[in-house]
């Protein structure tokens, strides 16, 4: 077996229990949320630690992979990953889970940046889409996997379930990468880790995030959210100055003036912020306004696995043979069009439109997201694989955390957030009264709209971003041992 299918066959471990991990508790939110005693604010929680630690360390986790090698780091995810699922599985009160979730998020957060730099290391350039496509494919799998079993487990077990599960798949997953894995890219052994590069940047991530969800969920003081915003916008300034000045910097700034690598990144940011938060709007939907079950309302959720994972594969392949710009511009497109019609969804709206709906989101968001990903680290030199590739994810992260404050700020714009607490911790929509169940719906058809408005604003660095050489001009350019760079 060639190396590049080694890799993606390891790596597609990961990626599968990310996949089950990210959508298993989306569906499941309501009942871990009414087992614990928990409000709204730590029912969010439970999906913002994960997120919130899988970013904050991942300039760490990138820079790390180029100095001590990708394999070291990528078999230490899958085991902080296991681990903070069992802790999690173990947890009895919402601040222990909201903590074991943000560990568990640390290690999700390591498998999803070196699994796609061990990618990018070991595979041609003229086939990363297609191989970037596979791989992404298997969260998809994972997460329609994620989606069916959070129901079969609610139906005979209880929440704990939905997180126990990942600890076989985590053990296997660390052991078959430690034993079929090899250093393949050139790492700068000896160098530093920028630490006052990692301490500025993390804490200028963490508190623009701590401050956006404070300011979702009105849980702290205008002062506060004021004051988180300054520590961001200073952290943020010394880090920048920082890093111009280091001889090892953790982020290589001149990154930013490759235009393909720029616009994507951007793009993502704002399609991350935009459609972050959609499935779990779905699944209340699904639950507390049509009154499904978690099963069912899980089911409904996979024709959107379906479609991303189809597309997503066929996507990847044809950007690595006529450029990635069209992919992602109209894949923008298309989601954008799937949102605005989320947001004329209401409680007598037939299921077979929202499957047109849901199958479309599923096709948007399958066109964009491989051939992104690809024009990202297709344009980023192979000795700043690693933190490119941090760097990506730390804008989806970012963009993800972001819509999930985003959704709950403009629902509770609609909703008093006390009302909007015991509707999401309600387990039946016959809990709920009428009237509220109508502002509950007004709410989410509001925040839908305006995601799309969100979505749609990422076009515009999409485009700009410029067009990324084909297979064909690539392989006229002698000599070259990384993807094609945006024509500036």
């Amino acid at each position: 077996m060639r190396y590049e299918w080694t890799v993606l066959t390891v790596t597609t471990i990961g990626m599968l229990m990310f996949g089950i991990n990210s959508r298993i508790v989306i569906v499941g939110l309501p009942q871990v949320a009414a087992a614990l005693n928990a409000d709204a604010e730590q029912a969010i929680w439970f999906t913002q630690a994960y997120m919130l630690a899988s970013t904050a360390a991942l300039f760490l986790v990138g820079r790390a992979s180029d100095i001590f090698g990708r394999v070291k780091i990528y078999v230490a995810g899958f085991v902080i990953f296991t681990l903070g699922a069992a802790m999690t599985s173990l947890s009895s009160q919402p601040v222990q889970v909201i903590l074991f979730r943000g560990l568990q998020g640390f290690g999700g957060g390591i498998l999803s940046t070196v699994g796609v730099t061990m990618i990018v290391d070991a595979t041609p350039p003229q086939k990363l889409g297609f191989f970037l496509g596979l791989n992404q494919s298997a969260f998809r799998l994972g997460a329609m996997l994620g989606l069916t079993l959070s129901g079969v487990l609610l139906a005979v077990l209880d929440w704990r379930a939905l997180f126990y599960i990942n600890v076989p798949i985590g053990i296997f997953g660390a052991l078959w990468a430690s034993k079929r894995l090899r250093e393949v890219a050139e790492v700068e052994v000896g160098s530093p880790i920028d630490w006052g590069g990692f301490i500025t940047i993390t804490t200028a991530i963490t508190a623009f995030l701590l401050a956006l969800t404070f300011a979702a969920y009105g849980v702290a003081q205008q002062s506060t959210v004021c004051l988180l915003l300054v520590i961001f916008a200073v952290s943020l300034v010394a880090f920048v100055v920082h890093e111009r000045r280091t001889k090892y910097p953790l982020f290589d700034l001149s990154l930013l003036g490759i235009r393909e690598f720029a616009g994507g990144n951007i793009a993502q940011l704002l399609n991350a912020a935009a459609w972050g938060a959609v499935l779990l709007m779905l699944s209340l939907y699904l639950q507390l306004v049509v009154g499904l079950d978690p099963f069912d309302a899980g089911m409904r959720l996979i024709p959107f696995e379906v479609a991303y994972f189809v597309v997503g594969v066929i996507s990847g392949r044809l950007s690595d043979r006529f450029g990635c710009l069209p992919f992602t511009t109209s894949g923008l497109a298309v989601t954008s069009l799937s949102l605005l019609l989320f947001s004329t969804m209401d409680a007598q709206t037939p299921y077979s439109l929202v499957l047109v709906y849901t199958l479309l989101f599923g096709v948007g968001m399958g066109i964009f997201a491989s051939p992104n990903v690809s024009s990202i680290m297709g344009c980023v030199p192979p000795e700043r694989k690693g933190i490119g590739s941090a760097f990506r994810n730390t804008m989806f992260n970012v963009g993800y955390v972001i819509s999930l404050s985003l959704a709950v700020l403009l629902m509770s714009l609609t909703v008093p957030y006390g009302t909007l607490t015991q509707i999401i911790t309600s387990l039946s929509p016959i809990a709920i009264d009428e009237a509220d169940r109508m502002l509950f719906v007004e709410a989410l058809q509001k925040t839908f709209l305006w995601l799309a408005v969100l979505n749609t604003v990422a076009i515009i660095p999409s485009v700009l971003r410029g067009k990324r050489r084909t297979t064909a001009e690539f392989n006229r350019l002698p000599g070259r041992n990384f993807g094609g760079v945006a024509e500036i």
